[in-house]
């Protein structure tokens, strides 16, 4: 078995008195948080920042402290069971305007219902439960 790690972030900002989500596109045709893998001598954030940079051009968003989430699953890659954690992190932006990588068919902000409903992973549902709780209790 393989092991994969991952990091990644529950992006939102707020417009007027509404806080929205960013959600992302992917080819496979679900939609999620912005994340990917962690690579050489690069620490859990600098992977954040740079895959939010990578997937969005968003470069003005600041880390929620006290938010880290781990989520863990498996996949089949190449005939192989892949063991993949993922860490997530809480991330407000004042950018509305995201440019999608070619990793991606769309992007959209959503407020918490519509985000809830349009995540397609449970474990990404349960994630944004846990970061809208979390920022409501601020």
């Amino acid at each position: 078995m393989l092991d994969e790690k991952s990091c990644g972030a529950i992006v939102y900002l707020n417009r007027f008195s509404e806080r929205l989500y960013l959600l992302l596109h992917y080819e496979a045709g679900y939609w999620d948080f912005v994340k990917g893998n962690v690579e050489v001598n690069e620490t859990e954030k600098e992977t954040v920042v740079r895959e939010l940079r990578e997937e969005t051009g968003i470069t003005d968003a600041c880390f929620v402290n006290a938010f880290r989430e781990k989520i863990a699953y498996y996949y089949r890659r190449h005939g192989k069971t892949v063991h993949k954690e993922v860490i997530f992190y809480l991330m407000k932006t004042n950018t509305e305007t995201v440019t999608i990588s070619f990793e991606h068919v769309g992007s959209i902000w959503l407020n918490y219902v519509q985000a809830i409903k349009k995540l397609t992973f449970k474990n990404a549902k349960l994630l944004l439960e846990q970061a809208h709780v979390f920022l409501n209790k601020k």
